[in-house]
């Protein structure tokens, strides 16, 4: 076991030494009879989950907002997300939460603790509700193994017809749908200065956390070289360490390339000024809808019912790109529960050698999504 992993099992062991106890005598040792608070003034969610599901809380955010106006809400956040948060969207305070960081729980575990507590994605995190005082803890029913379930209140399940995940997540929460979103809810975080693009331009945003959610490195050639003769320069970009994607698809640097070196709130200011966003289902697809920017998403493994704009983000100009119903896109898992609607794949490279769902995906499809697209936004 190399040194870096054994400190951080040993960091996780830490937190869960502090957190289980702490839950097991505030959850279950107390005998007085726990009751949903009918004006909660302090309101937790708790989860610890990657970029893309966390944006689409948003519309959560939207909603406890406007059903508690005068509520503290608190959200946990992974340390690398909480610059996005620090301009504090719908009044939401972002705590940072690492597991394999002890330390990270002493600011949930205030002494006043939490009147109600939202848990959305992996039900584990209830426990950390419990541990920081939730007085009554709110989650999706069927997560697996039950025992994560256990500190939970009140379990909701999810919707019986296809929805977006950041829909069906508003649904733990009691109260019509949040209004739709636009973009000044969420103010612009501050970043360090970089060097921008000058005039008007198109993000191309080729990284994905999997090579299942990579497009052909020529296809997305083919539409920077038509975007830039349309009139619209192309900025390549790409998360860190994912320089080398970028370089192989344009190898004579055509365009620049901001490929490794934006953190992401520098991202959000470089997306926010450009004219239009191309990219794959990542995290950084549901970044650039909320900065109000004209958006493309190219859909592979996934669906895009299930992970798209959805309701909550139906007035912003968006464009999804995919293959309806292909046919290993059949997996009907979403958080270990099993949903009968859900189509998706989570097959690994290892089963699945290359995205044919994604490649099905032509070159003139995706151009013209974003001709429509910059139609909308105009």
């Amino acid at each position: 076991m190399s040194a870096v992993l054994a400190r951080k099992n040993a960091g996780r062991l830490a937190g869960r030494l502090r957190l289980l106890p702490r839950a097991l005598t505030r959850r279950f040792l107390r005998l007085r009879r726990r009751e949903r608070p009918a004006v909660p003034r302090r309101i937790l969610i708790a989860h610890h989950l990657l970029l893309g599901d966390t944006l689409m809380l948003t519309a959560l955010l939207a909603k406890l907002r406007e059903q508690h106006p005068q509520a503290s809400i608190v959200m946990t956040v992974r340390r690398a997300y909480a610059p996005l948060y620090a301009s504090r969207p719908y009044g939401v305070e972002p705590v940072v939460f690492e597991p394999r960081e002890a330390a990270t729980l002493d600011p949930l575990f205030a002494p006043e603790g939490y009147d109600l507590a939202y848990v959305p994605g992996d039900n584990r995190h209830a426990w950390l509700a419990a541990a920081a005082g939730a007085r009554w803890i709110v989650a999706h029913a069927g997560d697996r193994p039950g025992y994560k379930s256990w500190p939970v209140d009140e379990l909701r399940q999810y919707p019986d017809t296809p929805t977006s995940w950041a829909d069906s997540v508003t649904m733990l929460a009691d109260g019509p749908a949040p209004r739709a979103y636009r973009p000044q809810n969420w103010p612009a975080p501050l970043c360090v200065p970089f060097d921008r693009p000058g005039g008007e331009y198109c993000v191309i945003h080729v990284g994905a956390s999997s090579a299942l959610k990579r497009w052909h490195r020529e296809r997305w050639l083919a539409v920077a070289v038509e975007q830039a003769r349309r009139g619209l320069p192309v900025v390549w970009s790409a998360g860190p360490g994912e320089e080398n994607e970028v370089a192989a698809i344009d190898p004579e640097r055509r365009f620049p390339s901001y490929a490794g070196k934006l953190d992401l709130a520098q991202l959000w200011q470089l997306i926010k000024g450009a004219r239009l966003l191309l990219s794959p289902d990542t995290g950084i697809a549901h970044l650039g809808r909320l900065t109000g920017t004209p958006s493309v998403t190219l859909y592979g493994p996934a669906s895009a019912t299930l992970v798209g704009p959805g309701d909550f983000l139906r007035e912003l100009p968006c464009r999804s790109v995919t293959v309806a119903d292909f046919p290993c896109r059949d997996q009907n898992l979403l958080f270990k529960r099993e949903i009968a609607w859900v189509r998706r794949c989570q097959r690994t490279l290892a089963e699945c050698p290359a995205p044919r769902c994604l490649q099905a995906i032509g070159v003139d499809e995706v151009l013209q999504a974003a001709l429509n697209c910059s139609r909308h936004a105009g």
